[in-house]
């Protein structure tokens, strides 16, 4: 009976899909985006140990408004992923979205996890910021494969930027925080490198500039709700 029912999930899964059932993988992985606690972790916290620092209350607030910020970055990844595969204009570029958008999907439970052991949440306004990223991956994948691999690295870089800034404004004592922000730092540059070496193209300088003042406000608006 097992042996059957593994043939039947691998014919499943080799033959073509229709577009009802595009459409419905794209529904389920947009609520797996956005509602906190539906993505099993394929990794534990990448932290030395399970010792919960101790913060004040300022503090506490302080990191929660960070890793919320954090939580929300990668919820709009799997928008700007999910976009941009979607209009992809050749199948390796559309598996290499994907399978970018699955490797971060850890990173969407390590900022869930310490929100929740910081008695926090993620942002109100998660489902919003993930359809304006979903809107702009899939016309970025509209204008061409090189420019949609280049916003990829344009926004890999700009998430390093600030996930640095967020290790260094962290509390001294909170190290739990720090080594979790610091692997998804090294994730998010390989992720940037492997779009670079696909193809990605530079971006106009307007470009990289509207996609940091997009960041800023999300950054503003996720650190408090």
């Amino acid at each position: 009976m097992a042996t059957q029912s593994n043939s039947v999930t691998a014919w499943a899964q080799d033959r073509p899909q229709s577009r009802l059932e595009r459409g419905i993988v794209s529904f389920d992985r947009a609520l797996r985006a956005i509602v906190p606690n539906s993505n099993p972790s394929t990794r534990p916290l990448p932290v030395q140990n399970n010792h919960l620092p101790k913060l004040s209350v300022q503090e506490a607030r302080h990191v929660a408004g960070l890793m919320r910020v954090n939580h929300t970055g990668e919820v709009c990844a799997q928008g700007l992923y999910h976009g941009q595969a979607l209009t992809a204009k050749n199948d390796a570029v559309k598996q290499a979205m994907q399978q970018s958008a699955q490797e971060e999907v850890d990173h969407l439970v390590w900022c869930e996890t310490r929100l929740q052991e910081l008695g926090s949440h993620p942002s109100v306004f998660t489902p919003v910021w993930y359809g304006l990223s979903f809107g702009i991956g899939a016309l970025a994948g509209v204008i061409s494969n090189e420019f949609s691999l280049g916003f990829v690295a344009e926004t890999e870089t700009q998430v390093s930027e600030h996930l640095n800034e967020h290790i260094g404004s962290l509390p001294p004592q909170d190290d739990r925080s720090a080594q979790i922000l610091a692997q998804m730092d090294v994730e998010e540059l390989h992720h940037r490198d492997k779009a670079v070496a696909a193809g990605a193209s530079n971006l106009a300088p307007p470009v990289r500039a509207g996609m940091r003042f997009l960041a800023n406000c999300m950054k503003k608006t996720a650190y408090y709700v």
